[in-house]
């Protein structure tokens, strides 16, 4: 790791020093790592907030390698399943819950930097704090050593996660929607079948999907379930984007081992 006489010299370099090398990397460029496991609230403390010197940039980067490398995994190691699955299983693993498990198992909230009145309100333990840092050192492994070093740290990190959520039946999402709507919509969701097309060999369905205001579809299958199936996924991905309680209430739905 690259760094000047005194950087070396300091605690600082020793812990991130050690935590490097507990998960297996050497980076060429200390900045990065230290970039990586600083949290905006460190910086804002010390000078004008700055998109420099924190992670969220580095953040923003890791999530979508996370994404893409998580994605060609399920890909490959799952010649037959459906988008659907794919895609419900990809949730489950990049989902906050999955990422600050992850975070908490290799030491993250040891050696985040924060600012004083986040360490005093508990930031270290907070899960978004965790997953977020976790997605940032990712960004920065990406940067300092290409994909192939990034995708192979998060093979390692993930390792178990993707065993456990490959070994278990995952819930579908019906099933999730139905959940989610029982907890906090106070009302069950609604499944209109709006149209059916072909003759009765090969026929095609589509259904929307209603709750609390929100609609999606309609989407086709070539049963009712399978387009009531793709209308509660449609939903699903809706809710996450409009709203982040909403996305954090679905991943707690999801739970990492689920």
């Amino acid at each position: 790791m690259a760094v000047s006489r005194s950087m070396r010299d300091s605690p600082r370099f020793f812990m991130l020093d050690e935590f490097q090398k507990s998960i297996g990397l050497s980076f060429s460029d200390a900045d990065l790592l230290e970039s990586a496991l600083t949290h905006r609230s460190s910086i804002n403390e010390q000078r004008p907030s700055s998109v420099s010197g924190h992670n969220e940039r580095l953040e923003f980067l890791g999530d979508a390698v996370l994404g893409q490398t998580i994605a060609s995994i399920l890909y490959n190691r799952l010649k037959l399943s459906s988008e659907g699955d794919l895609s419900r299983l990809k949730s489950l693993l990049v989902s906050e819950a999955s990422l600050a498990e992850i975070g908490l198992g290799i030491g993250i909230p040891r050696v985040i930097k924060l600012g004083r009145g986040e360490e005093l309100s508990g930031g270290r333990n907070k899960k978004a704090i965790i997953a977020d840092a976790l997605e940032a050192l990712i960004g920065a492994v990406f940067i300092d050593g290409g994909m192939g070093e990034a995708g192979a740290l998060i093979e390692r990190l993930f390792e178990n996660a993707l065993n456990r959520a490959l070994e278990n039946p995952s819930k579908d999402f019906k099933t999730i929607i139905q959940e989610y709507a029982q907890k906090y919509a106070g009302k069950l969701p609604s499944y209109c079948l709006e149209d059916t097309k072909g003759p009765e060999h090969e026929r095609i369905f589509w259904v929307s999907c209603s709750l609390d205001g929100k609609s999606s579809g309609p989407c086709s299958g070539t049963t009712k379930k399978e387009a009531e199936q793709a209308a509660a996924e449609k939903l699903f991905l809706t809710l996450k984007a409009e709203s982040s309680l909403a996305a954090f209430r679905l991943d707690e739905i999801l739970g990492p081992n689920c």
